[in-house]
């Protein structure tokens, strides 16, 4: 048996970072990423987000990529977001998405930060707290292709 934890913050914003998840469905889209996350065998720490995008801290099963999980729940979330009337000004989720690593140890801290988004939410932009992980993160940002959906 292998033993793996393989953690990730993913940050998902919805096409052109327009508000079109209304926060009163909001629980009903991530109840959907809950089961979704589940049928991959992977586990689920907490899912959260505002009406332009979602946080979710994940551990993955060691026989997923992160790129074909999160290509693969963009896919199915759009589908099911799309077959409900709840969600009548969403169009897609946006070409692009930030992950990143997480140790363990860190865990309970972004889990309070996640959970936190609408009050975390009221004092910064989307924009500014994308950017903010994007950097503590020690990635640098190609400007041409920051928060576009080409």
């Amino acid at each position: 048996m292998s033993y793996t934890q393989l953690l990730y913050h993913i940050v998902i914003r919805t096409k052109y970072s327009k508000k079109t998840i209304p926060t009163q469905h909001a629980a009903q889209l991530y109840k959907y990423i809950t089961g979704y996350i589940k049928n991959k065998k992977s586990i689920l720490y907490q899912i959260n987000g505002i009406e332009n995008h979602i946080h979710i801290l994940v551990s993955l099963h060691s026989s997923i990529s992160l790129a074909d999980f999160v290509k693969d729940l963009k896919t199915s979330s759009n589908l099911w977001i799309k077959a409900s009337n709840n969600y009548p000004d969403f169009t897609n989720w946006g070409n692009k998405y930030a992950a990143f690593s997480v140790s363990y140890k860190e865990k309970d801290v972004l889990i309070k930060y996640i959970q936190n988004q609408k009050t975390h939410h009221s004092k910064i932009e989307f924009e500014d707290e994308y950017r903010k992980l994007i950097n503590e993160a020690g990635i640098i940002i190609d400007e041409t292709y920051f928060l576009t959906d080409n």
